[in-house]
């Protein structure tokens, strides 16, 4: 019911965004023009290419920011080739960039927090999850229930037995906030989703991608607790330290990942409909640029990914050394498992080993992109992604080594998982810049940039 309800409003939209670009195309004749920066694939395109850029980027380079407008000015309005995903104009597609830029920066406060309750081992610390979520304790008896509970699992009585009730409140508030911090971001992104259908300022495209991403959200809260309960099992080992399985712990990090992505590619699209190009050759030096980001960033997730493996076995306490992995460059016991494909999502040594190799290769793709891009002629908003994300990867590196040697302490650890998201959204950004333009735009611009 809910579904038919949805695609009814959006095809509404759908009609609506139709007559407001008949109606906007009409100012080409001379006539009063409805909203300025909506008209005109060109014009309207780089106004709001220049406007999300200004707010990414602001007071970087003026000179280029001012070429773009005055580009921006001089283009033939056409609105041939370009689908805005926003109806009612700049105010509107202010008000749902806003909001979607939001939900990303929530995602990425629920990844770090998510680190927090992981190093300190509070996920845990909850036995038992609601899908409408509960009170905390509120009385002495409520907390004394709940620590019961908890001295039932075998986290409490092979790693934690003697704990104060104290201890356990700690622990137990870091899970409750995750997952409070979690729910509070579906009522954000539900109401305003909801306001922006009624008003008629989402197009169909956007609201099915949207409706996409709230159903990924909404499954997170199924993921997470099908993560927690395989670390409430009995470990097979009487040995072995309860822990959540590392396939799980990756599956809800990488679905994690996947959302923000989405939210922050969508918010760049909703204020950037068009890349800020003034040239053809700027054009042609994107496409070049293109060519290696995607398979870069692709390289950079899959390394994303292996640093959940390496969270999910704990691999990050063993071989605290570097280069070296303790006395040697390769362990001995790297394909000690069978089958043979186990060692890369339950080996210590493999998963470790495996996450050194990707981390190094992506700081040298990076590296590589940077320094093949030097002589290019590219847009100079490329041009300082492409310095901000080799920087970022440098950094990385130094988190990741630092956090090693120092047997992985809670505040490194976790700048470390918000320095993966970090990389992972600049690499986003480059790839939504380098993008390829409307035709419209592409008629329109000059063969060559013009020097300031």
């Amino acid at each position: 019911m809910f579904g038919r309800q949805l695609v009814s409003i959006l095809r509404r939209n759908k009609l609506q965004n139709c007559f407001f670009n008949e109606s906007s195309s009409r100012v080409l004749n001379g006539r009063p023009r409805l909203f300025s920066s909506e008209l005109g694939g060109s014009s309207g395109a780089q106004r709001n290419a220049l406007y999300g850029f200004r707010s990414l980027i602001k007071d970087f380079h003026k000179p280029w920011l001012r070429n773009m407008s005055t580009t921006a000015t001089a283009t033939v309005e056409n609105k041939e080739g370009l689908k805005f995903l926003v109806t009612a104009g700049p105010r509107a597609q202010k008000m749902v960039g806003i909001w979607l830029f939001g939900s990303a920066a929530w995602v990425f406060s629920m990844v770090v927090l998510g680190g927090v309750t992981r190093l300190t081992r509070s996920g845990l610390s909850m036995t038992d999850w609601k899908f409408t979520g509960n009170l905390p304790p509120l009385s002495d008896e409520d907390w004394l229930a709940e620590f019961e509970k908890y001295k039932q699992s075998p986290e409490y009585k092979r790693v934690n037995k003697g704990m104060s009730i104290e201890d356990f409140k700690f622990i137990y508030w870091m899970e409750y906030a995750h997952r409070m911090w979690g729910r509070a971001l579906g009522i954000m992104f539900a109401l305003p989703f909801s306001y922006f259908l009624h008003k008629g300022y989402i197009t169909l495209q956007l609201g099915l991608r949207l409706s996409a991403l709230f159903g990924l959200g909404a499954g997170q809260g199924l993921i997470g607790w099908w993560m927690v309960k395989s670390g409430l099992e009995e470990p097979a080992s009487e040995y072995a330290q309860p822990r959540v399985s590392p396939y799980r712990l990756t599956a809800h990090l990488t679905s994690a990942f996947v959302i923000y992505c989405g939210l922050l590619w969508t918010a760049l699209s909703v204020v950037m409909p068009e890349p800020p190009a003034e040239s053809v050759a700027w054009v042609r030096g994107a496409a070049k640029v293109k060519r290696l980001a995607l398979p870069i960033s692709i390289l950079v997730g899959i390394t994303a990914v292996s640093g959940a493996f390496v969270a999910g076995n704990d691999a990050g306490h063993a071989y605290n050394t570097f280069p070296k992995m303790g006395d040697n460059w390769i362990p001995d016991d790297i394909f000690s498992m069978e089958p043979f494909i186990r060692n890369f999502f339950e080996n210590t040594s493999t998963v470790q080993l495996d996450h050194r190799i990707l981390a190094t290769a992506t700081l040298m793709s990076i590296g590589i992109l940077w320094w093949s891009t030097r002589k290019l002629d590219i847009h100079p908003a490329v041009r300082f992604l492409i310095g901000n994300t080799i920087g970022m990867a440098a950094l990385q590196v130094t988190l990741g080594i630092s956090t090693l040697l120092s047997y992985v302490p809670v505040s490194l650890g976790t700048a470390h998982q918000a320095g993966a998201l970090t990389l992972l959204s600049l690499m986003v950004l480059l790839n939504h810049t380098v993008r390829r333009p409307s035709m419209s735009l592409l008629k329109s611009l000059p063969p060559l940039t013009r020097t300031p």
